[in-house]
């Protein structure tokens, strides 16, 4: 195999919780991760010339070591002493720095595609290894769809799909650091955490508007008392018929799920027209 084309996908975190912290600055976390149909475009080809050449469409994003992908590529050639080159380019969709695991997903993207094209015959749990190196997300991206992640982020326990729906996409023209949000993260007995077991137990049942009434995310408090943008592209989408409306990880995305997807559209073209999100899409729930 000399080319192969893939579909890096973007993900949700549909309950995120936080429970400490380790000594090397690690949190321990709990989360319901989802994927959705919304995707960056991943393109790899040998080479003859030795190396690895990355071309993006994004301007400001690295080509070099400083990007994920690049090292994910690295990582495995360095390994396997693969001599030959190869050329990844990436299409980006998914909003950058937008906590949707969007270098974490083409990370994985590469991954997999060195895997394949190059026949090192890793399984996914050995794969899943080597993408923790990388970072807490990327094992995850690798295995898509419904999961619980714990520790880190890094176990990893399969869930039932989550019922298919529509979901809107909202990011407003702000980039916010996980570093940042996680930092000013505070854990004391005020805090109010999200309950991670009843969302299991609701996607067990296949009990939409019970997940949807259930979800919440701890460092939401975090992020949108700095950016409260947030918060409003929230009560925009709601008011427009949204079973609820979160921030997707670290922020600033938000994303909302529908019943409907005539009504998730209604409600994109009028998030449109308030100017609060500069990026907008009406996707859905993808399910392995």
């Amino acid at each position: 195999m000399d080319e192969i084309r893939l579909k890096a996908l973007a993900k949700i975190n549909l309950g995120l919780d936080v429970t400490g912290c380790r000594e090397d600055g690690y949190h321990f976390v709990r989360m319901i991760m989802q994927t959705i149909h919304l995707f960056d475009s991943v393109q790899m080809e040998k080479s003859k010339e030795p190396g690895i050449r990355l071309t993006t469409n994004i301007r400001f994003l690295p080509t070099d070591e400083h990007n994920i992908a690049y090292k994910a590529a690295k990582l495995l050639m360095d390994e396997f002493q693969i001599q030959e080159g190869i050329c990844i380019d990436i299409k980006k969709c998914i909003p950058v720095s937008a906590g949707m695991a969007g270098g974490s997903t083409d990370a994985a993207a590469v991954l997999y595609g060195m895997n394949q094209m190059y026949e090192l015959k890793l399984s996914q749990r050995q794969l899943a290894k080597r993408a923790l190196t990388l970072g807490a997300d990327v094992p995850y991206c690798l295995m898509r769809g419904t999961a619980l992640a714990e520790g880190i982020g890094e176990e990893l326990t399969r869930l039932p799909a989550v019922p298919r729906c529509p979901v809107v996409i909202a990011k407003p023209g702000i980039s916010v650091s996980t570093k940042w949000v996680y930092d000013r993260l505070v854990l004391d007995d005020q805090t109010k955490h999200p309950d991670i077991d009843q969302l299991v137990l609701d996607i067990r049942q296949q009990n939409l508007e019970q997940l949807a009434s259930h979800m919440g995310n701890i460092l939401e408090n975090v992020t949108v008392s700095e950016y409260p943008v947030i918060a409003h592209i929230k009560e925009n989408l709601m008011a427009h018929g949204a079973l609820n409306a979160m921030m997707s990880g670290s922020g600033p995305t938000v994303f909302a799920l529908f019943e409907e997807r005539a009504k998730a559209r209604e409600a994109a073209d009028a998030l449109r027209e308030s100017g609060l999100a500069r990026q907008i899409y009406v996707t859905t729930i993808f399910n392995v």
